[in-house]
């Protein structure tokens, strides 16, 4: 299914039905009278950290039972903000999203990845100089012992660490092959894992039937991790126009986000993350750019971190598409095409069913919104107001109507 089918689907689905959808009246079901408002199928957002989201630096590698309680209530307000869905890239998840499937907590489908998989001084080694060296084999650091992230400085250690978080329940595995803007230690362009690590990780992940995504900002990163077998990109602010093709033409998919320049602002001015956001922030429209230009396979996510506030905008992060695309294309790619790469993770799928989609034997992830999102983006910015319903596999998590 192409671009075209999937923008055109999904606008027969908000804008278009106009008979009545059959339904079981008997004594249990519940009727909603829509009103003429606006169904559509649940957001996914694919690159989440749902342990991270709203913790601060301090916090997240602190206290696990507050961290716990902190994500569990942020997982709640994820599910009312319309996310039905999301593709957890990186952190200790593993025990919310058990809560949250057998119904302890509210919140999202969580498709985990387990610990951020990281090499000395990569992207997501958060220890500080003082913890060097590092023994293999020996004590580990507190991100570590706490399953945020882990660090691996060979393919054997790769190997282990892939298959820990496998065994653990991991749908996907995200590695970060370059420097990223958050690790004080990790400079941006640097090339952090070798072809050979990175391909014991795809190996293992293949292994098991799902597949490896890698954060990564260059053109040599990104070349590197998909010579290795790597299906995913995460990020690619930093790629040059030969990279986009070749991303095109391997069928790699690319996991774009349109990061706030909130999320910028947020590091310390004259701060090494500072000066590294200032570097990578001009490039996401490039990238945005070059990912139209060759039609390549494009996911969309947030990639919030450490903040409570951005967390709450994360509606209107999706709605900031309508830079590039129009509201339809946009919808799409927050559900349907979010979906397919969902879908990669095959066997290691922890919700088999069809998601991102309204219609007949899929799973009943459900939004019925006050408006047309076609001609307002904006209101998935308002989700409070706008989403009067809210359903989460048949189940209603919400309902303003009162019917």
């Amino acid at each position: 299914m192409d671009k075209f089918d999937r923008v055109f689907q999904l606008h027969t689905v908000l804008a278009n039905r106009r008979t009545p959808i059959p339904v079981d009246r008997s004594a249990t079901t519940t009727i909603v009278d829509g009103g003429g408002r606006t169904l559509m199928p649940g957001l996914i957002d694919n690159h989440w950290h749902a342990m991270l989201a709203r913790a601060t630096p301090l916090q997240a590698f602190g206290d696990v039972g507050f961290n716990n309680l902190n994500a569990g209530d942020e997982a709640t307000d994820t599910l009312m903000r319309g996310f039905t869905t999301v593709r957890d890239v990186g952190g200790p998840v593993f025990g919310l999203k058990r809560a949250i499937d057998e119904g302890i907590v509210k919140g999202p489908r969580i498709y985990p990845s387990g610990a951020m998989i990281t090499v000395t001084s990569g992207h997501g080694d958060f220890r500080q100089l003082t913890d060097l060296p590092r023994t293999i084999g020996g004590m580990l650091a507190r991100m570590e012992q706490v399953g945020a992230s882990i660090v691996v400085d060979s393919p054997d250690e790769v190997r282990l660490r892939v298959r820990e978080q496998l065994m653990q329940g991991a749908s996907q595995i995200k590695l970060t092959a370059g420097g990223g803007v958050s690790s004080p230690f990790s400079p941006l362009d640097v090339t952090t894992f070798t072809e050979a690590e990175l391909r014991a990780a795809v190996e293992i992940a293949e292994n098991w039937g799902t597949y490896v995504a890698a954060h990564a900002f260059t053109s040599h990163a990104v070349q590197r991790a998909i010579a290795a077998g790597v299906k995913c990109i995460e990020h690619g602010f930093l790629i040059d126009e030969d990279t986009a093709r070749l991303i095109a033409e391997k069928g790699v998919w690319l996991s774009l986000q349109p990061l706030p320049e909130e999320l910028r602002r947020g590091f310390p001015e004259g701060s090494v993350e500072r000066a590294k956001a200032d570097e990578v922030w001009p490039g996401i429209g490039r990238t945005y750019a070059l990912a139209k230009k060759y039609k390549i396979k494009t996911a969309w996510g947030t990639d919030v971190l450490f903040s409570r506030a951005l967390a709450q905008r994360q509606g209107a992060i999706l709605a900031s598409l309508a830079r590039w695309y129009s509201p339809a294309e946009a919808l799409a790619m927050a559900t349907g095409t979010n979906a397919e790469l969902l879908a990669l993770s095959g066997k290691r799928n922890p919700y088999p069913g069809k998601l991102g989609v309204v219609e007949q034997g899929a799973l009943a992830d459900l939004l019925l919104v006050d408006g047309n999102p076609l001609d307002n983006i904006g209101l998935i910015a308002d989700p409070g107001n706008a989403f009067v319903v809210i359903m989460k596999d048949g189940k209603i998590c919400k309902n303003l109507l009162g019917n």
